[in-house]
């Protein structure tokens, strides 16, 4: 867009930094008011609460200074205020920078900048204001930032319908699996509905890991992602003559249901394809079900309600890490109507998971396409 070049200026020269001030959990529970104050964190925009009172009116660019989350930048507008952990950018000229196009380039500039030492990333001030940016003419930074601007909103309305269908679909899974007035419906025991209840080995402890010839998988936690299971670069990885020695205990086979029993209890997979190099770890249960009782997408269905995950919580214990034992999961009651209202049930869930999934995959989608454009158009070299 700019052939011959731009000029590049530190965000010093364009702009001066400021840094909010603290405010409590305390002030914002006795100044409670309709102004949102922006802190470190990322989740709800970065809104920490709200007050009676405003420090900043306008449109700006804020920065996370301290944490996880260093470097992170956002548009703001209107009436609003910041904590000591948020920095913002007040442009000295407006009408050559425009703030929507300086809150893009900076969305692919700070994490360069940030300081990752002593555990605590930061990104203060004095180096924000060393940052170097672009400034092409005020009509190109107008074109990108509406370009940009659709791909947001693409992304933005994705989400929102993501969102949305997440809420309804658990909206019908408790309403259908509460079970109310449906006859014939039995309490059972999860251990009355399986066959066979089991976990794996710690292989930190029992194998060697990430060895030449490890082309064998151990899931863990993470791997569990609703009706399926998927290994990342992340997964430790097994030699092939560790797999005979724990293949008897894993016995992973199609149809068996995987359940997170420690750390973040309550994940799933099914598994639908036949496992031949996927082994669990310590701490993942393999649920075989009878499938002459319960279906298995109805058992994980069911699993994920409030109800039976409310009673799953109340029964895991641990210091550090919250887990539950095998058997108090055995002990979980569970309502059991006919195979064939489960199927039907089933059905019904099934075309709504379906819906999210395409959903998830087209945001996914969308989301790489924003990130392919928004580097083609703000790399102007220099």
């Amino acid at each position: 867009m700019c052939p011959n070049g731009v000029e590049w200026k530190t965000l010093g020269e364009v702009a001066k930094l400021e840094r909010g001030v603290v405010i409590s959990k305390e002030y914002l529970r006795d100044n409670a008011g309709d102004y949102p104050v922006y802190s470190s964190q990322t989740e709800n925009n970065g809104e920490f609460g709200k007050i009676n009172t405003y420090r900043y009116n306008g449109a700006y660019v804020t920065w996370t200074t301290d944490g996880a989350y260093a470097g992170t930048v956002f548009r703001r507008y209107g009436k609003f205020n910041i904590t000591n952990v948020c920095g913002l950018i007040n442009i000295l000229d407006k009408d050559s920078i425009d703030v929507n196009y300086l809150y893009y380039i900076l969305s692919i500039t700070t994490k360069k900048y940030v300081n990752e030492g002593m555990g605590n990333p930061k990104l203060m001030s004095n180096v924000m204001a060393k940052v170097k940016i672009p400034l092409p003419p005020l009509a190109i930074q107008t074109r990108i930032v509406e370009i940009l601007d659709h791909f947001t909103n693409l992304t933005a309305n994705l989400t929102a319908e993501l969102n949305l269908r997440r809420k309804q679909f658990e909206h019908y899974r408790e309403k259908l699996l509460s079970l109310d007035g449906v006859e014939g419906v039995e309490w059972k025991t999860l251990g009355e509905v399986i066959s066979d209840l089991r976990t794996g080995l710690n292989p930190r402890i029992h194998f060697k890991l990430n060895t030449d010839d490890a082309q064998n998988y151990y899931i863990t936690v993470r791997e569990l992602k609703g009706f399926d299971f998927e290994v990342d670069e992340k997964t430790d990885r097994i030699n092939n003559s560790a797999v005979l020695r724990i293949n008897e205990r894993s016995k992973l086979k199609i149809g068996d249901i995987l359940f997170s029993g420690t750390g973040t209890i309550g994940r799933t997979a099914l598994i639908k394809r036949l496992p031949t190099n996927y082994n669990i770890k310590e701490g993942v249960y393999a649920i075989t079900p009878k499938t002459n009782i319960i279906d298995s997408k109805f058992l994980i269905y069911l699993l994920h309600t409030d109800l039976i995950m409310d009673v799953i919580n109340s029964k895991s214990g641990g210091s550090t890490v919250r887990s539950i034992p095998m058997a108090e999961l055995k002990n979980i009651p569970l309502p059991i109507p006919s195979l064939k209202i489960q199927h039907s049930i089933v059905s019904i869930l099934d075309k709504f998971t379906a819906l999210i999934e395409n959903i998830e995959k087209e945001l996914a989608l969308r989301q790489k396409q924003y990130e392919y454009y928004r580097e083609e158009l703000l790399r102007f070299g220099g």
